[in-house]
This record gives C-alpha cells, sequence and structure tokens, in this order.
C-alpha cells in the first residue's frame, strides 16, 4: 500500500510502535516522572485526559520503562468490573486462584503483596484503565484497599487512568472518601501546533522515511482537524497517505487533507 510508495519501512501512524519509538511531548514527560515517584512512594495517582489524547499510549510507555527487576506491575481494563473481579484479574496475574469471596480474595492479595515486597524486595504498582466507566462500589473498595493499614505506607502503588469524566465523578461529594485518598493527579494536556509537526516526524523516521511529506499548511489543516488528540492525528495522516499514495503524489499539501477529512472523516 502507501508505505511502498513512500519507501517506509515500517506502517507509521498505528498503535503497535515500540514503546522507546513514541514521541515523548513535555506533558508526557512530565507524567511519566510523576508516575515514576507515585511508584516509588506506593502513593495512589489519577490520570486523565481528552479523548484520544494518548492516555493508554502513555501508560504503555510508562511500563516499558519500569525495571522489572525491581517493580512488578499489574493491569486491569474492564469496564464491568466489580469489587470481586477486581481482586481476581489481581491474583490470576501473579498466578494465584483467586477465592470465592471477596473479603476472602482480599486477604490473598494482601498476602502476595507483603511476599512480593517482605521476600522479593519488590514495589508493586497496579494500573486501572478506562476507570471513568467503574461502578461507585468498585472505586469504593480500592480505597478499603489502600486503608488496609493506616500507620503504614501503602502496600503497592494504585494508578487510575480514564477520560476527563473520571475527575468529574470523583469530585462529587459522594466520592469524597475516595478522592481524599488520592495523592496526585495528571492531566494529560493535547499537543500544541509544534509538537504536533514533532509528532508526526517522529513517526515517520520510525517509518524509515527521511523525505518531507506533508507540507506546512497541510500541518496546520490536521491540527485544526485534530485539536493535537494523537488519535485523531493518527486517522487524518493515515487516510492522506493512503489517498496521496493512489493519486501517486509524494507531496500532502492542504488540500489534499481537506478533501481527506471532507470525504472521509466524520
Amino acid at each position: 500500500m502507501y508505505e511502498q510508495f513512500f519507501g517506509m519501512k515500517q506502517t507509521p501512524f498505528v498503535n503497535s510502535i515500540p514503546a522507546k519509538d513514541l514521541y515523548a511531548s513535555d506533558g508526557l514527560t512530565e507524567t511519566l516522572g510523576r508516575l515514576k515517584y507515585v511508584v516509588a512512594h506506593r502513593l495512589f495517582a489519577v490520570v486523565t485526559g481528552d479523548v484520544g489524547c494518548g492516555k493508554t499510549t502513555a501508560i504503555r510507555r510508562f511500563v516499558a520503562d519500569l525495571d522489572e527487576t525491581k517493580t512488578t506491575c499489574l493491569y486491569l481494563s474492564d469496564s464491568k468490573l466489580t469489587p470481586r473481579w477486581f481482586y481476581k484479574g489481581l491474583l490470576d496475574q501473579l498466578g494465584i486462584e483467586s477465592k470465592f469471596y471477596r473479603g476472602d480474595a482480599k486477604r490473598q492479595l494482601h498476602q502476595q503483596l507483603e511476599i512480593i515486597r517482605g521476600v522479593h524486595g519488590k514495589n508493586v504498582v497496579t494500573i486501572v484503565d478506562e476507570a471513568h466507566l467503574l461502578a461507585k462500589e468498585t472505586l469504593e473498595e480500592i480505597r478499603f484497599l489502600l486503608n488496609y493499614r493506616m500507620d503504614s505506607m501503602n502496600h503497592m502503588a494504585l494508578i487510575l487512568v480514564g477520560q476527563n469524566e473520571l475527575w468529574d465523578k470523583l469530585k462529587l461529594q459522594r466520592y469524597a472518601a475516595v478522592r481524599q485518598r488520592i495523592d496526585l493527579k495528571c492531566e494529560l494536556p493535547q499537543l500544541d501546533r509544534s509538537q504536533l509537526e514533532a509528532y508526526i516526524a517522529a513517526h515517520l523516521r520510525y517509518a524509515g522515511c527521511s523525505q518531507e511529506i506533508f507540507t506546512d499548511t497541510a500541518l496546520d489543516e490536521i491540527y485544526t482537524y485534530s485539536n493535537g488528540a494523537p488519535r485523531a492525528i493518527n486517522k487524518v495522516c493515515t487516510h492522506s497517505l493512503i489517498c496521496a499514495a493512489n493519486r501517486g503524489k509524494k507531496l500532502i499539501d492542504e488540500h489534499l487533507v481537506k478533501t481527506v477529512i471532507a470525504g472521509e472523516l466524520p
């Protein structure tokens, strides 16, 4: 397809790009630094951002940067996560068969966390993605988990990741007890115009493309359409590359981008 036409060795605007090759904006770099602090001190953090702003990609980069000899990472992403399945999901990743009752499963998890920390000397971080979809019961259970020992540090670091509505939910009075336990909040910003240009250039470099493909005015149109959201940038760039290859055009200008946006994108 278009990769061959433009002399690319890899597909540039996909989610499967290795974490080390991902573009690191100032906002992403700051968030990664703060999350490393969260793990080191076993804190409770919330990461939010607009739809398509790169939250899951940021977490993928964060996990890739963790030292596996010092940290055990557990990851959950389930919009219908109940307290029982919360514990089962974590225990499954630790290779432990979960007991049926929630209280028993909770005690199992605490035992495993103590072994990982006390015997193996490793920190544990649990990441819950799509957390804006969690029910109140599950969020409350997370708070109870962190309240296991009032006189000591948490047994693990916990990071909730979700759309901006997660923080809107947590600001409600009925979630006050959960909100008061949060140690750190990170909000991933959209890319600005200069960062968008650097983002696209980084993805093209990853693909092995040395020549310039998008004109400055094309980049302006992409920014206007995407508002700096990486998911939307990926979409319009991919469609533009396909269209350009079909037309035999090596340079993508604003007219082609406008045509793609008007005819192919919502």
